[in-house]
């Protein structure tokens, strides 16, 4: 039994990575609020729509 000690040790702890910034212009990130905006209204409109209904 005491070769199974060894086999369910903790991992050692990950180090965690550094966060990455990225700087865009104010036309850039609007354009993409705006995208992300467009996106939202059109999954909201989908989801009010009726199922698809089965081709006969």
């Amino acid at each position: 039994m005491s070769e199974s000690t060894d086999r369910f040790k903790r991992a050692p702890k990950r180090k965690t990575a550094q966060a990455r910034t990225l700087t865009v212009s104010p036309e850039a990130k609007a354009a993409y609020e705006k995208m992300i905006r467009d996106k939202e209204e059109r999954e909201a409109y989908a989801r009010n729509l009726p199922a698809d209904q089965k081709p006969r």
